[in-house]
Order: structure tokens, then C-alpha cells, then sequence
């Protein structure tokens, strides 16, 4: 079996050799045609400095822009409509970008000179870099159906419908990819796949520990639709696992159009999206992270300034205050902001505060109030550890209080943390574990509707909190 790594070696080969390659064309295309139109002379064709700073340039640039777009992504589950669509959106995208950072410029006799060396670079480099990638993904594609490629799957239960599917898979001409390597059950009575020889690795409150001993990269879960509280569960428990999960529908559900075909062979299984948002938005979000971050940083260090001799002379202690919060995939990190309270606040152990906590500071007060205290977090968001938007990070001692009540609060933990977020401009800080509950709504609607528009809601609200003042 090919590796990933190897594949995606193989793509990137391709992609940097076909947009070369491509480049190559163009200029011979524009020396020995599109030149003597414009110069009235044949012009020698000569591989000048020009050329070679395009030849190294210009599949760099491809490669940053296929990564940026999630050209690499998912390599073993790529298939060809996919490659088709992606590469023709990649190749009109880089293809303006090129046109009006190099190509603008040149002196031309009329403006068709224009249209047909954007027309000639586009379909070079598109028809060039499209054959390269339908050859590969259909290489893929030929593996996976023959069974030489396969993603370990798992079936969480074991009554009549995953008998069901699991015949229908492994009878497929054309296999979907899935390389069964057992089953665990719900209950004690739905263990109908051992007497077809799949194994019972566990009950459904062990999948973490068999999906990390199987190597498991898909789950079909086998639980009636409408027993609702046991996906509930089941979902809750593989959340942050990475595996890309499936639920066998019912016929509500194919008529109700939950179920959404992405292969003609394969069987038909509701998909949870395991794609939060398309990858050149993450790509485009961590951008805007990075700039605005490092830019903030820059131009508000005089306000940093002020506000230290503010937290300074306000009580004696340190200007910031760093303390460990839970990231993304339950990462632990530092947070770091101006400190809001005096020194020993949490003394007898972790507590919230509230709007009338004496142990917040009268400079403190007012920071928390304009969010002042937070500005500290562009730091973090630089560092990777958060990001501008996403849900708010907590300390484990309120995460494992929360989950108790709400245990798909897990769920927040697929994103960065925020310096600020939906839940965080509804409610403010929280006061209890009640509130956090609360909160809890809107980060997770937040995360199921995740996108740039969203961001930029959240941030202008967040900008007029701050400008009256009136946060919580």
C-alpha cells in the first residue's frame, strides 16, 4: 500500500514539474508568437533571467496556493469530480493573481495581446496540471476500489442493521475503502456480527482506546436514528478522535434529504462533516491571525504601556497574569493577560468572579469591562495557541464540571480558543457553571457555522463592546 506521505510526494512532484512545465510553454508561447505581433520582428527565443526567476517562482507560488486550499489534504480519499472542480478553481485563481502581478505591465499593441496571454497561461497550466492529477487520483481511486487501499473502520453496534451494511459493503464490486477490523456493541444483546466473523473489540464507552490500538479512521455507527440520546453519546465520545464518522440512516432520513451521496458506489450513510470550514478559510483565518496579531502588538504597545503602570500602581503584584487553560485537542497552554484582580485571588481554590467580586481591582474592574484585559492574548493568538475567534478557552477544573452536565462540550475543543467569541459576546464573562452551560449554545453553533462572515460579526461586535464599554 502506497504511503501518504509517499502520495502526497507525488503530488507535489507533479504539481511543481506540471506548473514548470506550463510556465516553459508560456514564454515560448509569448517569444514565438504573442512578441512579433507587438514588436513587428521575430524575436529571438532566449531563456533569460526572466524565465529562470519565473521557473524557480512560479511553482512555489502553485505549491503555496494548492496547500492553501487543501490540495494535499485527504490524499487516499480524493476522486476525480474533486480534482476536476479544485484544480479548475486553483488554476483561475493563480492564474489572475499571475496575470496582474507580472503580465499587467507589459507594453502591448492592443488589448487582445491581454486576453490571449491569460488564455494560453490558464489553459497550459490547467490542462497540464489537471492530466497530472486525474492520472494520480485515478491510480488512487482504481487502488481503493480493488481493496488495495483500505481505511480501517470499526462498527459501533451489532443488531440487524449493521449485519445489513456490512454485508452490503463487503459484497461491492467496487469497494467504498472501508477494511472492517471489528465491531462493538451497545448493549449486551447486539452482537449479531460475531457470527460472521468480525471481532467484538469492546462496548461503545471503549472506542477511544480501540480506535488509537486499530489505527481507526472511520466509524459507522449501527444505532437506530431516533434513538437519539445514544448517538448523542457515542458522537460525545468520539469527539477530538479525528475519525470521520457515519450513521446508518433510516428511510425519514433518506426522504427528509439528510443523505448525501459522494460516490455512486458507495453505500448510502449520513456523513458528519468532518470539514469545520473549507481549508483556504482556515488558511485565510490563521492569516488574518498572524497580521492583525503582529500588527496589534506594534501600534497599541503605547496603550500596553499605559495599561501596566495602571496595573502597577492600581495594587502591588505582577503587570500580567499567565495562568493554564485547555486548547485545541485538549492541549494545555499559558494564557496571558493584564492582571484583573489582586494577588492570592484563588487562594482557597478556582473560582469564577462576578460583576460585584471583591477581589477585582478598581483598574481591573474597568479593564474587564472595555476587555482590556484580553490584549495580552495577541500574543497567543501569534504563538498558535489561539486564534481572534473561537470559543473561549477554561481551566480543566470547569471543564470537567461542565462536561458532567453537558458533556458535548468536547466539542469546542475541534477549534483554537478565541479572544473573543459568540458566547463570549452574548453573556460575557461567566459568574457559574450554570452560565458556561449557557455559553456553551453558542460556541457550538458557532463551530457548526464557522466561516470568515461569521468571524468578522463577532470581531465588529466585540469592537463596539469595547468602544462602550458595556462588557460583562
Amino acid at each position: 500500500m502506497t504511503s501518504r506521505r509517499a502520495l502526497v510526494a507525488r503530488y507535489v512532484v507533479a504539481d511543481l514539474f506540471g506548473s514548470a512545465l506550463a510556465w516553459t510553454l508560456f514564454y515560448l508561447y509569448r517569444k514565438v508568437y504573442l512578441e512579433p505581433i507587438k514588436f513587428q520582428y521575430a524575436v529571438p527565443v532566449e531563456l533569460d533571467a526572466n524565465y529562470v526567476k519565473g521557473l524557480i517562482l512560479i511553482p512555489l507560488f502553485w505549491f503555496g496556493l494548492y496547500t492553501m486550499i487543501g490540495g494535499y489534504r485527504e490524499i487516499h480519499r480524493r476522486y476525480r469530480i474533486l480534482e476536476l472542480g479544485q484544480t479548475l478553481l486553483i488554476s483561475l485563481l493563480g492564474v489572475v493573481v499571475i496575470f496582474f502581478v507580472l503580465l499587467l505591465d507589459d507594453e502591448v499593441a492592443n488589448y487582445t495581446y491581454y486576453y490571449r496571454s491569460f488564455l494560453a497561461l490558464f489553459l497550459l497550466h490547467f490542462g497540464i496540471s489537471f492530466l497530472l492529477r486525474f492520472l494520480l487520483t485515478s491510480g488512487t481511486v482504481r487502488k481503493v476500489h480493488d481493496r488495495r487501499i483500505g481505511f480501517n473502520t470499526v462498527l459501533v453496534g451489532g443488531n440487524e442493521r449493521a449485519l445489513a451494511i456490512h454485508a452490503e459493503i463487503e459484497a461491492m464490486a467496487k469497494s467504498p475503502g472501508n477494511r472492517f477490523v471489528g465491531f462493538l456493541n451497545v448493549n449486551g444483546g447486539d452482537q449479531l456480527l460475531a457470527a460472521v466473523g468480525l471481532p467484538r473489540l469492546g462496548k461503545w464507552n471503549e472506542l477511544r482506546n480501540v480506535i488509537g490500538q486499530y489505527a481507526v479512521e472511520e466509524v459507522i455507527i449501527a444505532v437506530d436514528s431516533g434513538e437519539h440520546e445514544h448517538i448523542s453519546r457515542i458522537m460525545n465520545e468520539l469527539e477530538g478522535t479525528g475519525v470521520r464518522i457515519k450513521i446508518i440512516p433510516d428511510m425519514y432520513d433518506i426522504l427528509s434529504g439528510s443523505v448525501k451521496m459522494t460516490s455512486i458506489f458507495g453505500a448510502p450513510l449520513i456523513e458528519v462533516n468532518p470539514q469545520i470550514m473549507p481549508a483556504w478559510q482556515f488558511s485565510l483565518k490563521r492569516a488574518l491571525d498572524i497580521g492583525i496579531s503582529g500588527l496589534a502588538l506594534v501600534l497599541l504597545s503605547p496603550v500596553y504601556v499605559v495599561l501596566a503602570l495602571g496595573v502597577k500602581l492600581s495594587s502591588p503584584g505582577p503587570v500580567f497574569f499567565r495562568q493554564e487553560r485547555v486548547g485545541k485537542h485538549g492541549r494545555p497552554f499559558n494564557i496571558v493577560k493584564f492582571r484583573s484582580m489582586y494577588c492570592d485571588a484563588e487562594r482557597n481554590g478556582p473560582q469564577l468572579s462576578s460583576a460585584t467580586d471583591p477581589r477585582i481591582t478598581p483598574m481591573g474592574r474597568w479593564m474587564r469591562r472595555t476587555r482590556m484585559d484580553e490584549l495580552p492574548q495577541f500574543w497567543n493568538v501569534l504563538k498558535g495557541d489561539m486564534s481572534l475567534v473561537g470559543p473561549r478557552p477554561e481551566r480543566q477544573h470547569f471543564i470537567d464540571a461542565i462536561t458532567e452536565v453537558a458533556p458535548h462540550y468536547r466539542h469546542l475543543h475541534k477549534v483554537r480558543p478565541g479572544i473573543t467569541s459568540w458566547g463570549q459576546v452574548k453573556f460575557g464573562y461567566a459568574e457559574n457553571v450554570e452560565q458556561m452551560v449557557r455559553r456553551l449554545k453558542y460556541d457550538i453553533l458557532y463551530i457548526e457555522n464557522m466561516s470568515m462572515a461569521v468571524d468578522l460579526k463577532i470581531l465588529a461586535y466585540t469592537v463596539l463592546i469595547i468602544l462602550k464599554g458595556d462588557g460583562k
